[in-house]
């Protein structure tokens, strides 16, 4: 202890915490291996455990969670759990992030007021945990009633608009596929919004095929484009994956992903 009285971590178990992130990130570079990523899950979530304040880690954990719920885990409830796990875990560190809290406190209004608000002034510091809390959201609200996801549709929006006015090419133009995918799942929107996102991401960033494949899966399924949502699944499995080695864990599971989607094709089509 300190002459305050406040309890100082020993210099081992610090050395501790900073040896589990790094076994954490290393097993997380080799992630395209389903083993090598639970790992990353198993040390990651034990570094957090120990410093759940620490946004990069956070943002980090949430982004493995989501990895393991959308790439890896086959049965819905899991898969379900890991999203929810995913967003609270970046909705948490958003909110306690030193640059968002002034924000937050000066913000008027209700709690869900006040929240949106502040949300839209959001500073460009927590663009990472803001893009995670929102897609492992919209990922767990896709198996929900569409009265459950409108009732989330201003949050997400506000955070995704506020992502596009920071940081628009943030994870591959991830703000734009997101509402590429999103405008498919809420009524009274049109359809054409959702084209106009996806064809965005695309020409933003051609070499990263979860562009390609979150526009067969939602936007072609929606429309009943079932030529073009063959095509360009084809298209993904035959693209060589070494003409971009920094994007080769991601495309890999984008591309395995393709090939599942495919599988289902007859019956996305009945």
């Amino acid at each position: 202890m300190d002459c305050s009285g406040t309890r100082i971590p020993s210099a081992s178990k610090e050395q501790n915490i900073d040896y589990l992130i790094d076994k954490g990130k290393k097993y997380w570079e080799q992630r395209s291996d389903s083993i090598s990523l639970d790992n990353a899950e198993h040390f990651i979530s034990l570094a957090h455990e120990q410093r759940p304040d620490n946004f990069e880690l956070s943002v980090l954990y949430s982004r493995i969670l989501y990895t393991q719920g959308l790439f890896i885990e086959i049965d819905e409830k899991v898969q379900d759990e890991l999203f929810v796990k995913g967003l609270k875990v970046c909705r948490k560190a958003v909110l306690n992030h030193p640059d968002f809290i002034p924000i937050y406190n000066h913000s008027q209004g209700d709690s869900t007021f006040k929240l949106i608000s502040a949300l839209a002034e959001s500073p460009k510091s927590v663009v990472p945990g803001l893009f995670w809390w929102a897609t492992n959201l919209v990922r767990h609200l896709n198996t929900k009633p569409a009265l459950e996801r409108m009732n989330y549709r201003e949050l997400i929006e506000v955070i995704m608009h506020r992502i596009i006015s920071l940081d628009p090419g943030y994870y591959y133009s991830g703000p734009y596929r997101f509402f590429g995918s999103m405008y498919t799942r809420i009524p009274g929107v049109e359809l054409s919004q959702s084209e106009t996102y996806f064809k965005q991401a695309m020409v933003s960033h051609p070499e990263f095929l979860g562009n390609d494949v979150h526009m067969a899966e939602f936007y072609h399924q929606k429309a009943g484009n079932r030529e073009q949502f063959h095509k360009i699944l084809k298209t993904v499995l035959e693209t060589d994956l070494m003409k971009n080695p920094e994007l080769l864990s991601e495309n890999l599971f984008y591309k395995k992903r393709a090939k599942m989607l495919l599988e289902k094709e007859p019956s996305l089509f009945e």
